[in-house]
């Protein structure tokens, strides 16, 4: 800017030509030239191929990751941030944020990926107001692909967010998650918006007038909150923006690439530890963490209700006579014992708990479709120890496999039994063993099996007395008597000792 003054002022006092005024200043006479036609010099353009040292090695990468976006769900694409993230974790980068975000903006539209909508900041009290919403993933359970559903409730001032995936969407999905998202937060927002969703809608009237389900109406009578819900349609998604964009931003940054797991329980147990990590993310444009605002908004709560909103259903079935009862199209097994008798059942969105005489008799993960079977083998345990040739190929042991609770070694000692004594002694001894489970845990159990084929004792009684002894081992001793008399306490007496009288027994005690 100074130079093309410069020019200006040397021509405009003393006429020099355009030679003379390229060498007085050392510049080319093109240069001259821009000056003398404008003020302001000419915008640089920015240089073409130019290389990156730092970005350089990891373009490919980047356009590998990009490239693979391609077939992922279209809700768990890498964002610029996300592969910035990924670089510098996964692979050591020491490249700028800024830098890799010009060159995925440059390659998405290269792609023609659509650029983001333009929004309307807005602001909150503390403790005001929550927003909730339902999003989709897809992970990957026990070794299958599978579309889970995202429950996600926002704090509109801090930024707090609960996240819990369920397998369906259903409305006793939705309440149960509700209670343990306010349990969560240790409290209950003044308001919570929702969009116009089946669990809570039944009709959209006019306006803002909603019929409202009846077991929603419950919900927020135990929880005393206020609701609002959005103007139907896509313009509704705008009213609630924070927990719209909290579903993708917590779908990208969590479960980007696709994330596995042994089941649903320890997906929902890494999402609650995403959880508690984001409270030290900072929000664009905010001078604190989300963890900070979130300590002012937290004592400002409604505090909990001293009772827990029940969001279970009950029902009465009977049990049929394969020890099976039937909820909702699908059948579970209770107790043999119980055959022919009635029993309760409380009907959860992820369990199914069936009580008998005020007891708990059975506790099944509950399934979702229609004419499925869940069955547990230690239910019918004293049948088969009548009927042994039944254990084999019964549907409750195929799912103890399925569900990876039947270990390797009680194979490997049911086949070496089967060639001690045959396949119905072996059959026996092995409801044996199973019901030391009941006693002593599977684990323990589980040891002393490999015990006994480390031993070559093949018996199931060896691996009773294993366990056994191992339960005595771990045994805690007796805490010592206190505030005796004292004329009781100055006698001190050694504690009894019984591996005399083992060793009389032989060891089998």
């Amino acid at each position: 800017m100074e130079l093309f003054e410069e020019i200006r002022r040397d021509r405009d006092r003393e006429g020099l030509s355009l030679r003379a005024l390229a060498a007085r200043h050392h510049v080319h006479r093109r240069t001259v030239k821009q000056a003398l036609a404008s003020p302001l010099p000419p915008r640089k353009r920015p240089p073409s191929h130019r290389p990156a040292p730092k970005l350089g090695p990891y373009r490919a990468l980047i356009d590998q990751w990009l490239e693979a976006d391609r077939g992922a769900p279209r809700k768990q694409r890498h964002t610029a941030k996300r592969i910035w993230r990924r670089l510098v974790d996964e692979h050591g980068a020491d490249v700028a944020e800024t830098t890799v975000r010009e060159y995925v903006r440059n390659q998405k539209r290269r792609m023609g990926w659509p650029v983001a909508d333009v929004h309307v900041p807005q602001v909150h009290a503390p403790g005001a107001k929550a927003e909730v919403d339902w999003g989709e993933a897809t992970v990957v359970l026990g070794g299958q692909a599978t579309v889970v559903h995202l429950f996600l409730m926002r704090a509109s001032f801090s930024g707090a967010a609960f996240c819990q995936a369920s397998p369906v969407a259903t409305q006793q999905a939705f309440l149960e998650l509700h209670v343990q998202a306010f349990e969560w937060f240790g409290g209950v927002f003044e308001q919570v918006r929702f969009d116009n969703l089946r669990s809570a809608v039944k009709k959209v009237l006019k306006g803002r007038r909603r019929v409202e389900t009846d077991r929603f109406v419950a919900l927020r009578s135990h929880y005393l909150f206020a609701s609002q819900f959005t103007t139907p349609g896509i313009a509704g998604a705008h009213e609630k923006g924070g927990v719209e964009g909290e579903v993708g931003r917590f779908r990208r940054n969590h479960l980007v690439p696709v994330p596995a797991f042994a089941d649903l329980a320890a997906l929902n147990a890494w999402l609650l530890s995403c959880c508690e990590a984001d409270l030290g993310r900072r929000i664009s444009g905010r001078p604190v963490a989300v963890g900070e605002q979130w300590a002012e908004e937290r004592p400002l709560l409604r505090p909990l209700p001293e009772e827990r909103f029940d969001t279970s259903e009950t029902a009465t079935p009977r049990v049929d006579q394969k020890s099976l009862v039937t909820i909702r199209q699908n059948r579970y097994s209770v107790p043999v014992s119980l055959a022919g008798l009635r029993v309760g059942a409380r009907i959860g969105a992820r369990e199914i708990t069936v009580s008998h005489a005020g007891r708990v008799v059975a506790v099944h993960e509950r399934l979702h479709g229609k004419f499925g079977t869940s069955a547990q083998l230690d239910h019918y345990l004293e049948l088969v120890g009548r009927r042994p040739g039944a254990l084999e190929h019964s549907l409750a042991l195929a799912q103890e496999r399925e569900r990876g609770a039947w270990p390797d070694c009680f194979d490997e000692l049911w086949t070496q039994l089967a060639e001690r004594y045959g396949r119905s002694e072996a059959a026996r001894q092995m409801v044996d063993v199973l019901l030391l489970c009941r006693e002593h845990g599977p684990e323990r159990v589980a040891l002393a099996v490999r015990g006994a084929l480390a031993a070559q004792a093949i018996d199931g009684r060896a691996v009773a007395v294993l366990a056994r002894r191992a339960a005595g081992a771990e045994s805690v001793a007796p805490a010592p008597l206190a505030g005796l008399e004292p004329r009781l306490a100055v006698h001190e007496r050694p504690a009894p000792e019984l591996r005399d009288y083992d060793r009389l027994l032989g060891g089998a005690r």
